[in-house]
């Protein structure tokens, strides 16, 4: 069950989201009816998700029998231990993260411009210090590898997305998190913690009038 208040509906908080990671999780089902789940570094620019990859393999072979596919992406903030708020239960411990999940058809895509523009966008994404050509379909040595490797497109007709950072929890208990992070101070503790304070729920205090309660962690 996916809890209300973790949900994330601003288009602008998931295009944030989705323009700055690079990884991702491709779900395909081949013709037997067996899924199949392939990690991949992605781009995703004004709703469209490119990633490429050979023209052959199983993967290829799963679009071919079904173009509907879902993608994944996920960044895991810090693991949230039981003792932060409870002193002898297992129940609390948790971790804090990012998720958006769509749904759609995956398109291969076979205009050299609009495959250039891609790579391009990935470069720019994994590389932003540049060092290399620019990626044109005319360039000599880029024509012949954009003909010769796949990239594929996949148009959202459906996207979700679950920012979880302790908005279930009422004050006492979202204190007790944040003293924990910033004592323990571990890689994106401080960046966990500043998300947790931006995510109080504050629509949800001017409905009921209070903080909200304090709640058993769910998915």
């Amino acid at each position: 069950m996916r809890r209300e208040e973790f949900s994330i509906t601003e288009e602008q908080e998931i295009d944030e989201f989705l323009s700055g990671m690079s990884f991702g999780f491709l779900g395909t089902v081949g013709e037997n009816g067996h899924p199949r789940v392939t990690p991949l570094n992605y781009v995703y620019h004004q709703g469209i998700f490119y990633f490429h990859g050979s023209r052959i393999g199983e993967k290829m072979k799963h679009l071919k029998a079904s173009p509907y596919v879902s993608f994944s992406v996920a960044d895991e903030y810090a693991v949230i231990p039981s003792y932060f708020t409870d002193p002898s239960l297992a129940c609390p411990a948790t971790s804090y993260f990012k998720s958006v999940t769509a749904s759609g058809r995956a398109e291969i895509v076979q205009d050299l411009e609009e495959k250039a523009a891609a790579f391009s966008l990935l470069m720019k994404k994994l590389q932003p210090e540049g060092g290399y050509d620019p990626i044109e379909a005319s360039h000599p040595a880029y024509a012949s590898r954009l003909r010769n490797v796949a990239v594929v497109k996949i148009a959202a007709d459906h996207i979700s997305a679950k920012f979880k950072f302790g908005q279930n929890l009422n004050t006492d208990k979202r204190e007790q998190v944040l003293c924990g992070l910033e004592s323990r101070g571990a890689q994106r503790d401080l960046e966990t913690a500043e998300h947790i304070r931006s995510s109080i729920p504050v629509s949800r205090k001017k409905k009921t009038g209070k903080e909200p309660q304090a709640a058993d962690d769910d998915y």
